[in-house]
């Protein structure tokens, strides 16, 4: 009987790809968040408490302070009181948009600054987490002839600003008018009765706002920067600050050779002086079935408003729709989660309801949630919340503290390097340019690269080339949503996870559906214990929001 052939040798490893896999093991190790380097950071805080930047506010904005700052060569420090995201930025419509809102409101200038930053965000920082979205206006009876003229002509002049920003038509397609028979092709459970066509846009979606947050706050501690969740502001002034660790309850003062406050519609309780009148934006979550294989999100006008629309927005797993978003003024006191009123949950259905072949009730609810936009007060204080501008704002107190209110997330970059050159000025810092618009987030690739990545789609999808390190972490078995074991090990082990709130709200959203949160609640506890069992915490400190 012949021997039985030996097994081919596996090739030794050249030295260029021993050195290459040693860099991105680095890169990785530099850019990972966990209970253990937290501990470090707050160790080395204590024994050299002067850093060049303190960043308080763990939300986009302050974490793409960091990431500018940090980049530009600063000691930076950023400190949130709960966790990355855990306010304002998980809570969006989960849209890059390009400003068509400001230009049927005349404001070019901002209209301009979205598109650009939007094309900065969809091919060069997080090509990864953004992709194109069609949205299609339906024309149904309600939309008078006056109001698509309008809304065409508007599409028309987003398309110049999206060639003026520099984005290819291959990235964004250009506006155009469609059939009614393609409208009912594209979305199915749109009503046909009175459909005249359609008008269809595109525009930029995140496959989910609090991953951008998250990408932001690593990318940042690859570049230097200190990222500390809780770790509360008690105290802040134009030099430091005293902090308070949530989890031990210890104190530290650090001192700052400039402060940014970045605290969203909490800025004002840092520095009092800050005048804000926060707006809420209410968003419903519904079963993907519900709209029959919709392809692309709807755009629903608000009847008697010519500038105000609902939005149908389709995830990319397809199982899952987000119909939002309303512009309400808060009222009382700003908590820490908001809730939905019954009322917008009926005001959403009511308006969507009115351009689909079937009515959708409050049955058909599987979550809610809802976001409070920081806008900064002007005039009276008189009038609805939705004309006051989104532009933002930097301002200086007495004390020197630099704050920035206002925007939104799609600008959140050119925020960042706004409120860092007014820290860089008022501070005397030596600091090098802004890098922030061709500096990649940890996951970045080309889509050839992306496409080229050995994982699932969907992973690819949130983790970008990270994705088969994320594979690495654990089982692929799914715990809930779509999501694996292996991401709830990776959120906990390199994105800062401290707690199941951390793990299921904020690093995978499962959390947007009660239901599914329940379910995945074991697997979250266990890959805590397993990961740090001395620093997690079962209990997260709020759950999601209920509708209300």
């Amino acid at each position: 009987m012949p021997p039985a052939p030996s097994a081919a040798p596996t090739p030794a490893p050249t030295p260029a790809a021993s050195a290459a896999a040693a860099a991105r093991g680095a890169a990785r190790e530099a850019a990972a968040l966990n209970a253990t380097r937290r501990s470090r950071e707050l160790e080395r805080l204590a024994d050299r408490p002067e850093v060049d930047l303190l960043v308080v506010g763990g939300g986009v904005t302050g974490t793409g302070i960091a990431l500018d700052a940090a980049a530009r060569g600063l000691r930076t420090v950023l400190v949130e009181q709960h966790d990355l995201a855990f306010g304002t930025s998980r809570w969006s419509s989960k849209l890059v948009h390009g400003g068509l809102r400001y230009l049927a409101k005349g404001r070019m200038g901002i209209a301009y600054e979205s598109a650009r930053e939007r094309h900065v965000l969809i091919s060069r920082t997080a090509p990864h987490l953004v992709r194109a979205l069609p949205m299609l206006l339906p024309l149904h009876e309600s939309v008078g002839p006056a109001q698509a003229a309008m809304t065409r002509a508007g599409f028309v002049l987003g398309d110049a600003l999206r060639v003026a920003a520099g984005t290819r038509r291959g990235v964004l397609p250009r506006a155009r008018r469609v059939s009614r028979e393609r409208v009912l092709d594209l979305a199915p459970s749109v009503r046909a009765h009175g459909l005249r066509g359609g008008q269809l846009a595109y525009d930029g979606q995140l496959v989910d706002d609090a991953r951008l947050v998250v990408g932001l706050a690593r990318t940042a501690a690859r570049e230097g920067a200190a990222v500390l969740t809780r770790c509360a502001a008690e105290e802040l002034h134009g030099r430091g600050a005293v902090l308070r660790d949530g989890l031990t309850g210890e104190r530290l003062e650090i001192r700052a050779r400039a402060v940014v406050n970045a605290a969203g519609v909490w800025a004002d309780r840092l520095v009092p002086g800050v005048r804000l009148r926060p707006s809420r934006g209410s968003h419903l979550v519904l079963s993907g079935e519900r709209f029959g294989g919709l392809r692309t999100a709807l755009t629903i006008p608000v009847p008697g408003a010519l500038s105000r629309f609902v939005m149908v927005l389709p995830q990319e797993d397809g199982d899952r729709v987000y119909v939002g978003l309303t512009d309400e003024p808060l009222d009382g006191p700003v908590p820490d989660v908001p809730t939905v009123p019954q009322r917008d949950v009926d005001f959403l259905l009511d308006v969507v309801g009115g351009a689909l072949n079937a009515r959708l009730t409050r049955e058909d609810v599987l979550g809610s949630y809802a976001g409070l936009r920081p806008l900064l007060e002007s005039g009276d204080g008189t009038g609805s919340s939705a004309d006051l501008s989104r532009r933002h704002a930097v301002l200086t107190s007495p004390d020197g503290v630099t704050t920035v209110v206002g925007g939104k997330l799609t600008t959140y970059r050119r925020m960042a390097q706004d409120a860092v050159d007014a820290a860089v000025t008022g501070g005397g810092l030596a600091a090098g340019p802004c890098r922030t618009g061709r500096l990649p987030l940890v996951g970045a690739g080309s889509a050839a690269a992306l496409s080229r990545v050995p994982a699932p789609a969907r992973l690819v999808a949130r983790y970008g080339t990270e994705a088969p390190e994320v594979l690495g972490c654990g089982a692929a078995t799914e715990v809930s949503a779509g999501v694996t074991e292996a991401e709830l090990a990776w959120a906990v082990r390199c994105e800062g996870a401290l707690d199941e709130g951390d793990v299921l709200d904020r690093r995978t959203r499962v959390g947007l559906v009660p239901a599914d949160r329940e379910r995945a609640l074991p697997a979250a506890r266990a890959a805590l214990a397993a990961a740090s069992p001395a620093t997690s915490s079962p209990v997260s400190p709020a759950g999601p929001p209920q509708n209300g």
